[in-house]
C-alpha cells in the first residue's frame, strides 16, 4: 500500500500555522500559559469509562488519558487531564493531529511548538509531558496503521 500523502502533509502544516497564530499576541511565558489554560477549558468531555490504566499517558506531570480510534483511514483522539495546562497542551496537539492519517502523525512533527517558543515557556516536567503525549499519539497511529495493513 503506497499512498501519496503529500497533500495531507500540507493539511498538517496548515493546521500548525493556524496554531501558531493563536500565540502571535503572546510574548511572555505567562501570556502563553494563560492561552494554554484557555485552550484546556474547551476540550470535549472525556468518557469516564476510558479512564483506565490502558489509556493513561505515562510521563505527564498530571494524570492524563488518551483514547484513539481509526475511522475511515483517519485518527481521532479523545483526551482528559486533571490539570488545565496539560489539557491545554493536549488541545493544542489535537488541533493539529485530529482527523489526520496515521502516516501524517508519524511523519509530520509538531515543529510549531518550538516556533512559538512553547518549550522555553514550559517547565521541564511539562515539556516532558508534552513530548510523552505526542509520543503516545504516534504509538496509537502506528498501532492503527499496523491494523489497517493487516
Amino acid at each position: 500500500m503506497n499512498l501519496d500523502l503529500s497533500h495531507t502533509f500540507e493539511s498538517c502544516l496548515h493546521k500548525q500555522t493556524i496554531a501558531k497564530k493563536i500565540f502571535e499576541s503572546c510574548i511572555t511565558p505567562e501570556e502563553k500559559y494563560r492561552k494554554i489554560i484557555e485552550l484546556g477549558k474547551h476540550l470535549p468531555p472525556y468518557p469516564s469509562i476510558n479512564k483506565t490504566s490502558e489509556h493513561l499517558v505515562k510521563g505527564c506531570q498530571s494524570t492524563m488519558y488518551l483514547c484513539s480510534h481509526l475511522k475511515e483511514t483517519k485518527m481521532y483522539f479523545e483526551v482528559s487531564s486533571e490539570a488545565l495546562i496539560s489539557a491545554g497542551l493536549a488541545a493544542l496537539l489535537l488541533s493539529v493531529y485530529q482527523e489526520e492519517f496515521p502516516e501524517v502523525i508519524l511523519k509530520c512533527p509538531p515543529l510549531f511548538l518550538e516556533e512559538i517558543g512553547l518549550y522555553m515557556a514550559l517547565s521541564p516536567s511539562r515539556s516532558n509531558g508534552l513530548s510523552s503525549l505526542f509520543l503516545r499519539m504516534k504509538q496509537e497511529a502506528l498501532k492503527a496503521l499496523t491494523k489497517k495493513i493487516n
